[in-house]
């Protein structure tokens, strides 16, 4: 399995991280810590997150992260990490 990032991913992480930066220096360095990690542990187990059955056919799922959700979509050999937003905000 690989793992890839798209650019909204992307930007969602710069996106929590300059939330989080004048609130809290080591808070925001830790949660992008976290959640940047949180993604190589599906490399072992890819399907271990929730299936969300709207996307079908595509294998898309979710992963919490303490409050932190992450979206990636499975194809073939490799793993999307699609998009990451805390779980208050409204999506």
């Amino acid at each position: 399995m690989e793992l890839k990032w798209t650019s909204k991913a992307l930007s969602d992480l710069v996106r929590l991280h300059e939330f989080l930066l004048p609130l809290n220096k080591q808070a925001a360095a830790s949660t992008v810590q976290s959640l940047t990690a949180a993604p190589t542990k599906l490399l072992a187990q890819a399907r271990i997150g929730e299936k969300l059955e709207e996307f079908e056919p595509r294998e898309v799922r979710r992963i919490l992260v303490g409050h932190y959700e992450i979206r990636y979509e499975i194809q073939h050999s490799t793993i999307y990490v699609l998009r990451l937003w805390h779980t208050r905000e409204d999506r």
